[in-house]
This record gives C-alpha cells, structure tokens and sequence, in this order.
C-alpha cells in the first residue's frame, strides 16, 4: 500500500483525545512511507493528520472543490492539491488515489465518505481496505449498528467484518496489511 484516503473533519471535537488520535495517525503514514491522501484543509481533524505526517516526512496530497477553497482555509504546505469542482469529484478523485480508506471521527460529511466508500467495497466496486480509527470509542454506535443491520438480515453476513476497527493507528494499518495479504492469497 502506498496511499490512505482519510476521511475527517474540520473541527476538532470536544476532546483532545481526537486531534491526538489524528495526529498520530498522520506520524504513523509518514513512518510507513504511505501518501496521506485527504480533502486539504487545513483546520480541525484535517489539519492535524496533515500536520502531523508533514513535519514526519510524510507525502500529503490534499483534494479540494473550488467553492470550499474560495470558502475554507486550504492547506498551504501540503505536497500537492489538487482542486476538483465538486464534491463529486473530490470522492473519485481520492478513491483513484488511495489504496484504502480510513475515517476518523467525524460529523455528517465524513460518514457520508466513509458510508459511500464501505457500499462501494460492499458491491465490489473496490477491494481496498476500509477502516475506522476507534478514537475515544466513537465508532462504537456505527459498529453495534453494522451487527444491528446484520442481525436483521438487511447486510450480508460476510460485510459485517469489511470495515476493520482499532483504537490506535499502528493496529489499523497492521490489520490493512494483512487484509491485503489475504485478498492476494485468495486471488492466487
């Protein structure tokens, strides 16, 4: 894997355990030697994932619509960003990019992204691995809700397990890797 598309946003939550968590994951892409591929602003969740992998080293590319840009504060130190004209386009463009996708905690556009991109895997659009950065437990609701759907036969059993959760970044992506080591052993 090359690249991570993280899903976020651009506040920073009522914690600090969250920009921490970020943070974090943002060292830990750079000490692997992946792309942070994200959507280039340079406040709240997003700021600090990009922060963080910049002053480690690490390769950041950020994805932006022209009216969030003419709106937000992009980031201006970033790798490379790349300027879409809808948001649309924004979410192609990072999955083009990405090898897989990780959401950190997030409101309403950022489970938007993750939900899409979880469907798109679910109906095999993609093989990539999908993940959610537990911070704080903050996804626990969304993964009671994945055994809810399950249980009540509205997902197949066999997606109930396609989004792989861990509280700490090094788990996540170790869980990736080997995600990916099963995806080649069984397309052997």
């Amino acid at each position: 894997m090359k690249s991570i598309a993280v899903y976020c946003g651009s506040r920073s939550g009522a914690s600090d355990v969250y920009i921490k968590g970020a943070k974090s994951l943002g060292i830990e892409l750079a000490r692997r030697k992946m792309t942070l591929i994200y959507g280039g602003s340079s406040a709240g969740m997003m700021g600090a994932v990009a922060d963080s992998c910049l002053e480690a080293g690490g390769r950041v590319v950020g994805v932006m619509p022209q009216f969030l840009d003419n709106r937000e504060k992009s980031h201006k130190t970033l790798s490379e960003l790349i300027i879409v004209e809808s948001m649309h386009e924004r979410k192609s463009k990072m999955s083009e990019l990405a090898d897989g996708f990780i959401a950190l905690p997030g409101g309403p556009g950022t489970l938007e992204e993750f939900f899409e991109i979880f469907t798109w895997a679910q109906i095999s659009l993609h093989q990539k691995p999908i993940g959610l950065l537990n911070i704080n437990h903050y996804f626990d609701p969304i993964v009671d809700l994945f055994n809810h759907m399950a249980d009540e036969h509205f997902m197949e059993e066999k997606h109930r397990s396609l989004a792989l959760v861990d509280e700490h970044a090094n788990g996540l992506l170790d869980q990736f890797s080997y995600y990916l080591s099963q995806s080649c052993q069984t397309n052997l």
